[in-house]
């Protein structure tokens, strides 16, 4: 309903809520339901005239009108008592209902986690994490989504993640706007066809791929994987730009170039294919890292997701 106006047109607010105490709107309630103040007092574990005070104070915040006739047996609702009725049975109704939501939030049994993670991290290591946690925390909707690490930062600084799964892929993290929780250090594989003259090696450096053709996700060398090549002095010759690894898998079965495959990724190879472990000396370890936000309060949630994330990584560390 439409608020009214006055006679210039303009809009007449509603006016100002009382200020109600809950116990009063819970005695009210038990007095109009057993239309008696002697059981109300009974249910409540109270005295009569404590029943009777907290009426008194409720009709006295409300304006003054009754809220209850006085009968020869029992006490019955004034109309205002009537109209009071289902607002008070609401209002406690929310309040029930907010105490519940809040206390699943705290006991991470309901809410929403919002979780960011880069693409290879998805092939086993966020998947067997997200399992984990809903095995003990199915109350609790876990909503997923595929980034570069980059933009899974900004998304988690801006409030839109409460936990993102990134990498140092192409550098390092900057530290001061997040919590950085390590998970592992990855090994770097050299993915071959099956045929390739190195692919009998036990290890490979990437000065002896320099002439081979490269498929990576991304033309740039720069912030890829690849970039680990310019330190050895040679440009990548990116053949083809396949974002998605099972594509890749099939493109380098194909014969159509060589590339590199970091631990999470490796599980599931194609049998026509060979990983050969990368040897870099003064290369960093490629870490992998959980990450929230510094500034900004975690969602209940987020603390046991990690510890799932964590024992993911353990695991995926031994499979490695």
């Amino acid at each position: 309903m439409p608020n009214p106006h006055d006679a210039r047109g303009a809009v007449i607010p509603d006016p100002l809520p009382p200020d109600l105490s809950t116990v009063w709107l819970r005695t009210f309630l038990e007095v109009a339901r057993h239309g008696s103040f002697t059981v109300a007092a009974r249910e409540l574990g109270w005295t009569q005239s404590a029943v009777s005070r907290q009426i008194a104070a409720l009709e006295a915040a409300l304006g003054g009108a009754p809220l209850f006739d006085r009968l020869p047996r029992g006490v019955s609702p004034t109309a205002h008592g009537r109209a009071l009725w289902p607002h008070a049975q609401d209002l406690l109704s929310r309040l029930g209902a907010m105490g519940r939501e809040l206390a699943a939030l705290r006991d991470a049994t309901g809410g929403l986690l919002r979780v960011g993670a880069f693409a290879t991290a998805d092939a086993g290591l966020v998947p067997r994490a997200i399992a984990a946690f809903r095995a003990r925390h199915p109350g609790v909707t876990l909503t997923r989504e595929e980034g570069l690490t980059p933009a899974l930062l900004s998304r988690l600084a801006e409030g839109e993640l409460d936990l993102a799964v990134v990498s140092t892929t192409g550098g390092t993290l900057p530290g001061e706007a997040y919590e950085l929780h390590r998970l592992l250090d990855e090994t770097l594989y050299v993915a071959l066809p099956a045929g390739h003259a190195l692919a009998g090696e036990p290890e490979l450096r990437l000065p002896q791929l320099a002439a081979d053709d490269w498929i990576s996700g991304s033309p740039r060398v720069e912030g890829s994987l690849l970039e680990a090549a310019l330190r050895h002095g040679f440009r990548p010759r990116v053949a083809h730009v396949v974002a998605e690894w099972t594509a890749k898998q099939g493109y380098v079965a194909a014969g159509l170039g060589v590339a590199l495959v970091p631990a999470l990724a490796a599980e599931g190879v194609r049998p026509d294919i060979t990983l050969v472990p990368v040897r870099d000396e003064g290369a960093p370890p490629r870490t992998v890292y959980a990450a929230t936000a510094r500034d900004r309060t975690s969602a209940p949630a987020t603390r046991p997701f990690l510890t799932a994330l964590r024992e993911a990584a353990r695991r995926a560390a031994s499979l490695g």
